[in-house]
């Protein structure tokens, strides 16, 4: 199969005809898909959802919204480099257009979707994440007879990627058509797993999670078909990942692994010496950046924090650089689809020093007792506001009970939707629940529990 470098990405906007375009804007229709994401409120809330560590006082942390604008930062650098790659090896095959395309707004691309690859993260992340699916397979007996059967796997393996696709393109009750409307380029960007719920397989990259919901699968194709994203199977619906997504996917996780790993150092749950030792390890390990000079920039700093800081960003530098050769060096066979490993996977197979970070993370910062806490707390909130609402929410009108109808009128209208339909009822609620915030998540539990009385306005 050809794939033809001038069609892999399109200006198209979910939810607007391509003729309506503002030919009046200056910026390109990229650079308006990431300040568009910058200034919604979906992203805005990410302030409040915790990256991994609850925020501590006065010490700081990353939270989900700093962790985005990292991620955005470093999927820049990714984005302009295969940019250049992309024109100088494949110059003969590409329009006018497709080279300004690959050097001006690729890094755009992969910017704005690296800014809201965690959009669709639901409070507490990954323990939300567990409390939505839980729900309804402890609930299996009562609520899977209402549902087709995709439609209950996406409810009782509910994924935080599926749900960005819909927050950024579905149209919610009262508002834009399209949902924030961004190009076709960004959404196949971040569609790390695009297969639907039946499809999930997990010895395949691809399909280790799924990537759209059954309300947005008719989206979802548009996107892909616009793409040029290639079909793995059409029964159940599977595509091979977007090349862009491989650079998306390396920027996070190199961001996320080396942060994460700061936030520790300041936190003292990693000694310091130990943790210069194991950056100029890794630095050293991938070796292209000149040790030498990095220990003598390093000897110059007496700060702790500032000299960690200044490792972090050769250590993120020094991973950009790898992860940009072994997508170069697999560019084929990622454009085919048949690339097997994520970049970051790659680098860890060669280099001891990043290994030593990624086990130290495992053992010692992911099962750290207060992100347990935290996890143990929001799985809690989280169950408990889907066992307010759901219930309700399926209830016939006629039997409703006045508690039922006080539940439902805590459900902003926006999320309420006017339909006979189980599914779209209850991913309504699952929009408005996933949608919160930490603080408000907790808040509103501590209400509806009766823990916390008093006027809110």
């Amino acid at each position: 199969m050809y794939i033809d470098l001038n069609k892999l990405y399109s200006d198209k906007r979910t939810g607007v005809d391509k003729s309506t375009s503002d030919k009046t804007d200056p910026r390109t229709e990229f650079q308006r898909d990431f300040d568009r994401i910058i200034f919604s409120s979906a992203f805005r809330r990410l302030q409040n959802k915790t990256q991994v560590f609850p925020l501590p006082g006065s010490v700081f942390v990353h939270n989900r919204l700093t962790h985005s604008l990292e991620v955005a930062s470093v999927g820049r650098s990714l984005g302009t480099q295969i940019g250049e790659f992309i024109i100088k090896e494949y110059e003969k095959d590409l329009t006018n257009e497709s080279k300004d395309f690959y050097k001006n707004n690729l890094h755009n691309v992969i910017s704005s979707a690296c800014l809201c690859h965690d959009i669709g993260n639901p409070a507490f992340g990954h323990s939300g994440e567990d409390a939505i699916a839980t729900y309804f397979k402890k609930n299996e007996n009562e609520l899977k007879v209402l549902f087709s059967k995709p439609q209950w796997e996406d409810l009782i393996n509910f994924e935080g990627n599926a749900n960005a696709i819909r927050i950024l393109t579905h149209q919610q009750k009262g508002k834009s058509k399209g949902g924030l409307r961004l190009t076709y380029s960004t959404l196949s960007a971040i569609a790390k797993y695009p297969c639907e719920s039946i499809g999930k397989d997990k010895d395949f990259i691809h399909r280790k999670k799924f990537g759209f919901f059954q309300s947005e699968k008719k989206t979802f194709i548009d996107i892909a078909d616009n793409t040029q994203m290639i079909k793995d199977d059409s029964t159940p619906l599977v595509y091979f990942r977007h090349p862009f997504v491989w650079l998306v996917e390396a920027a996070d996780d190199i961001c996320y692994n080396i942060i994460d790993y700061e936030d520790a150092h300041r936190l003292k749950i990693v000694e310091h010496q130990k943790c210069v030792d194991q950056l100029i390890y890794l630095i050293e390990c991938i070796g292209n950046n000149d040790i030498n000079r990095v220990k003598r920039v390093l000897d110059g700093i007496t700060d702790k924090n500032e000299r960690i800081s200044y490792l972090r960003a050769k250590s993120i530098n020094s991973l950009i650089t790898q992860a940009k050769e072994i997508y170069q060096t697999n560019f084929e066979n990622i454009l085919m689809g048949k690339h097997k490993k994520s970049l970051f996977d790659e680098i860890s197979e060669t280099c001891d020093g990043l290994n030593g970070i990624i086990e130290f993370s495992g053992e010692y910062i992911y099962n750290h007792r207060s992100v347990v806490e935290i996890e143990n707390a929001g799985y809690n909130v989280m169950y408990e506001l889907l066992s307010h609402f759901i219930p309700p929410i399926l209830q016939e009108k006629s039997e409703l009970t006045q508690a039922d109808k006080k539940a439902i009128r805590l459900i902003p209208p926006s999320f309420n939707y006017d339909t006979d339909d189980s599914y779209d009822k209850v991913l309504g609620v699952l929009e408005y629940v996933s949608g919160m915030t930490d603080n408000y998540a907790a808040e509103l539990y501590k209400r509806i529990r009766g823990i916390k009385i008093g006027m809110r306005i």
